[in-house]
């Protein structure tokens, strides 16, 4: 008699009773189960049925090879970089659960792995969380971070819903981590063993992966005007602030996913996406205060504006998102007798700042540099390349 049969329908009380009518529909009787586990499931154990593989298939978490995994490391440097101050709260977060943080390359090559308080009844998570360790679909099957590495969208598979019998003991939920051209970078996974989580994993997860990506947005920003933008002023640099790169010529180099929700999804020149000129945005980068901003949707927002002027690190912007005054209507449409001139080019307005900078701390570079946030070597470099466009 079947599952079903013997249950008296499709109606189950406990999802291992549903997850269990999933499997014999699935891989006994051929059928889809749709509405009993996720479409981003099903799809999965598609694929691994594709690649001749079977649930009862034993597999191991060996680690990828050492210049493979050198290879992976080296790769992904600047993630590893960007991620590193969320990944050590996340794991004070964390410390008095079971849980395993892992970061992974787009590849499914874990490039980081935490630890876990738990106890000797761990007998899979001590294998698989380890840097080197390949959780890429096509090697252990159905897992979050192999559905995210393939897919690119965030997933939880719990319990029996991984393809291979030996790996059913986990629990995983895991989100991805976009660079600024939009292509996956990399996927954060919390894991535990034998038991559910006791929080919500998915929630948490995406949280953090939203900050590691914010993080690395900016770090590939060098030489942009980086806009920060919220209808809250008090969510401004965390996880849910929006975010967008716009290059010299005032052109939207790339708007992250929050962004996009408050902004529009329109890429394009920046007057048209957020109502005001590239010199307008710029006469705001020496203030570390949020103005209010009205969008061309109609949604007012609170913005501060950033020059990333070494590896993605600002200046001296990091102050706090006060309040104050609106951002400064564009001056060349407001004639005066004797104008400023205008910035040409986000070059030019890096060269004045570290100069104006030099200025004020009586040339001397150290207290220059530490005062921007940059190295002495980029005050150096600047002021050559200053000198020799002069000449």
């Amino acid at each position: 008699m079947s599952l079903s049969s013997r249950a008296g329908g499709p109606f189950f009380s406990t999802p291992e009773q549903r997850l269990a009518l999933a499997r014999q529909r699935f891989f006994d009787e051929g059928v889809r189960p749709s509405g009993l586990v996720s479409e981003a499931v099903i799809q999965s154990w598609s694929r691994c049925l594709q690649a001749r593989r079977h649930p009862r298939e034993r597999i191991s978490f060996e680690p990828v090879t050492y210049s493979r995994l050198h290879g992976a490391l080296a790769r992904h440097r600047e993630l590893l970089a960007a991620a590193s101050p969320e990944l050590e709260r996340l794991g004070q977060s964390l410390a008095g659960t079971r849980c395993h943080a892992l970061l992974t390359g787009s590849d499914g090559v874990v490039i980081h792995a935490s630890r876990s308080c738990a106890g000797s009844q761990e007998t899979l998570m001590p294998i698989a969380a380890r840097v080197g360790v390949n959780l890429a679909e096509n090697v252990v099957g159905t897992t979050a971070p192999g559905i995210v590495a393939k897919t690119g969208a965030a997933c939880t598979v719990s319990g029996s819903e991984h393809f291979f019998d030996t790996v059913q003991v986990m629990y995983c939920a895991a989100a991805p981590i976009r660079d600024t051209k939009g292509q996956l970078a990399g996927v954060l996974d919390l894991s535990v063993e034998s038991q559910p989580f006791g929080f919500d994993a998915a929630s948490v997860v995406a949280l953090s992966a939203m900050a590691i990506e914010n993080r690395l947005l900016q770090a590939q920003s060098e030489g942009l005007l980086v806009l920060h933008f919220h209808t809250v002023p008090s969510l401004l640099d965390g996880p849910f602030e929006g975010l967008a790169g716009v290059d010299e010529r005032g052109r939207i180099a790339w708007i992250n996913a929050n962004g996009a929700r408050i902004a529009g999804t329109r890429y394009g020149d920046v007057e048209t996406q957020f109502g005001c000129t590239l010199h307008a945005l710029l006469t705001r980068v020496h203030s570390s205060d949020a103005a209010p901003l009205t969008l061309p949707n109609g949604l007012s927002v609170w913005i501060r504006v950033c020059l990333h002027t070494h590896e993605g690190r600002r200046g001296h912007l990091l102050g706090s998102a006060a309040v104050r005054e609106p951002i400064a209507p564009d001056v060349t449409a407001r004639p005066a007798p004797t104008p400023p001139p205008p910035v040409a080019t986000l070059d030019e307005h890096n060269r004045t700042l570290v100069e104006r900078t030099l200025a004020e701390c009586g040339g001397n570079i150290s207290q220059a540099a530490r005062r921007l946030g940059v190295s002495r070597g980029l005050i150096y470099r600047r002021l050559r390349n200053g000198t020799a466009q002069r000449d």
